[in-house]
């Protein structure tokens, strides 16, 4: 059963996205996905999953020096 995770983010361009890509990429399996919703105020990430765990996701996006903050 696939677990949908939202976060709030400071992430609020394309190319910005094009940075934490690939750390996303490697985060998800084979039938995972997610996507940025950048229209929204709070610029949320969705992330679709059956594995990935909440705390993988802000590791990976504050490590590239973005603000990340899981929505419950």
């Amino acid at each position: 059963m696939k677990t949908v995770l939202v976060f709030k983010t400071s992430i609020t361009k394309n190319n910005e996205i094009k940075i934490v890509q690939p750390t996303l990429n490697r985060l998800i399996t084979k039938n995972d996905r997610w996507n940025f919703d950048l229209e929204d105020c709070d610029n949320i990430l969705r992330v679709e999953t059956q594995m990935i765990k909440a705390d993988a996701v802000l590791k990976a996006i504050q490590h590239h020096g973005f603000y990340c903050e899981e929505l419950l």
